[in-house]
């Protein structure tokens, strides 16, 4: 017999040992800022950090509440910030990071952890959107008959079945018109068509050259997943914290800086159990992206295993669906 007669065949998902992540119970998102709000001026950071502040506070004193009922350890609950610099990366970190982070202090908030939105789209070695996309498994609604492109090709995702005709010509029209219709709707539709990225051209070294650009919705729908410790790469985490020496001076540039950096040493984990993010109503369109986005997703069935047998083991009860382990806060404010 041969080596070859004699090899065993096994799924790569079988060799790949899942590796676990430290979890705390809560993870607390305290802003999401884009490059523009920045540039408004300490004022707009200041206010929106000051109406964060009483949610923090009741969100650790609710699960904190509900760890000490269940008596097995010490509540553990983090916070985070994510920084975009994935649509603007022309600002400079020596002149925001420290200026962020006492604003929030002096407004009531430690921020344990800051991300980098370029981070939900490439961490290091791993192409952490692709990662991500490479789970998605759309709903193809009855009677589907091609006419419109598939998901990996027009970069759109939706909730349920689209209008028909999609074109408005009425003299185009070779049927009656259908509305769309939400899949698992209570009594009426709320459809929602996600945009999840665009295809960009332009030249680089005389070559044209097509890449993706990412939506926000997905980059954010990334940024969940890994502050639910949901993401592996051949079994080991992406995008995993790395403290940054309080004597060394900020770079430049973001992409010099790693993809989550912990800013509190004292911190308890990045990722946790759930997640709760506290944000301006303006963002509730996006969440609500996210929320289609990854009720889409075909996470690893080992990941998900892990994350519920753990909280089982400190009492905890995990729900399957990342989506039930999410919640939000939003309070009025504009972005």
């Amino acid at each position: 017999m041969s080596a070859l007669d004699s090899a065993v065949y096994t799924e790569a998902t079988e060799q790949d040992k899942v590796k676990r992540v430290a979890l705390s119970h809560l993870s607390i998102e305290v802003g999401h800022l884009y490059m523009e709000d920045i540039r408004r001026g300490e004022a707009r950071i200041r206010t929106q950090f000051e109406q964060v502040a009483p949610w923090v506070a009741a969100a650790t004193a609710a699960v904190s509440a509900e760890v000490r009922a269940i008596g097995t350890e010490r509540p553990r609950v983090s916070t985070c910030f994510l920084i975009d610099d994935y649509f603007r990366n022309d600002t400079d970190p020596r002149e925001v990071i420290e200026n962020l982070v006492e604003i929030a202090k002096q407004s009531g908030i430690t921020i344990d952890y800051l991300a980098r939105e370029a981070a939900c789209c490439v961490a290091g070695d791993v192409n952490v959107a692709e990662l991500t996309a490479a789970m998605l498994l759309p709903e193809p609604p009855p009677g589907t008959d091609g006419g419109r492109p598939p998901l990996a090709t027009s970069g759109w995702l939706c909730n349920g079945e689209r209008s028909y005709p999609a074109d408005s010509d009425q003299a185009m029209q070779v049927g009656p018109w259908r509305p769309p219709e939400e899949f698992g709707k209570r009594n009426h539709s709320i459809f929602l068509d996600v945009e999840l990225w665009k295809e960009k051209q332009e030249v680089v070294g005389g070559t044209l050259t097509t890449w993706r650009q990412w939506s926000c919705p997905f980059l954010a729908s990334v940024w969940q997943l890994l502050r639910l410790g949901m993401l592996r790469n051949y079994g080991e985490p992406v995008a995993q914290p790395q403290r940054w020496d309080a004597d060394v001076p900020w770079p430049e540039n973001w992409h010099d800086l790693p993809p989550v950096i912990q800013l509190n040493p004292r911190a308890t984990p990045f990722a946790a159990f759930r997640s709760v993010s506290i944000l301006p109503k303006t963002y509730l369109q996006i969440e609500h992206a996210v929320d289609v986005i990854l009720k889409h997703l075909e996470l690893d069935e080992a990941v998900v295993r892990q994350v519920i047998e753990r909280g089982g083991e400190v009492g905890l009860t995990v729900p399957a669906k990342v989506t039930d382990r999410i919640s939000h806060v939003f309070f009025d404010g504009d972005r």
